[in-house]
């Protein structure tokens, strides 16, 4: 984490507070928020059953939240935090909007495409690359996870790694 600030962590606490959003309607706790010059653009939590769509992901929610927004669907030099790794449908998307910077919490071992299982955010055949920060409150966004999977799976032993959508 070399570039981790005060910022990142700040993000990342609003992102955890939008995670709680989808546990709160039985959806995978995740957050994320689109910021760009220290303001949100757009933010989003997990909410694929709730609204029938398979690509309501946080990381899309937000996503479409900022470009409707801006009425473009360039995002660029944006930063997207996020309380668990992008899938690869959310990269590819992250990649399609020229995000600038993803910065995750908790990695997913089973399914990350930002560098634990795929590295699409930054795959030199694709034309655009992201900046990463890996880890930034990886606890907290672990924990938040393995809890919900926890409540749902009672007397089954529930990794981090078990944390997926």
């Amino acid at each position: 984490m070399d570039h981790v600030s005060h910022d990142d962590e700040q993000w990342m606490r609003h992102a955890l507070a939008l995670a709680q959003r989808a546990r709160e309607i039985d959806e995978v706790p995740v957050g994320a928020v689109l910021v760009y010059g220290g303001k949100v653009l757009g933010e989003g939590w997990n909410q694929p059953i709730a609204s029938a769509d398979p690509s309501a992901h946080a990381e899309i929610v937000a996503l479409r939240q900022a470009a409707a927004r801006l009425r473009n669907y360039r995002l660029v030099n944006t930063t997207l935090y996020v309380t668990k790794e992008p899938c690869v449908m959310c990269a590819g998307a992250i990649v399609h909007a020229r995000i600038k910077r993803v910065v995750f919490g908790a990695r997913d071992t089973q399914a990350g495409a930002a560098g634990s299982v795929f590295d699409l955010l930054q795959n030199h055949a694709l034309n655009h690359q992201c900046e990463i920060e890996r880890g930034v409150l990886e606890q907290d966004c672990g924990l938040i996870l393995v809890d919900f999977f926890k409540a749902r799976r009672p007397g089954r032993n529930v990794e981090i790694n078990e944390a997926d959508q």
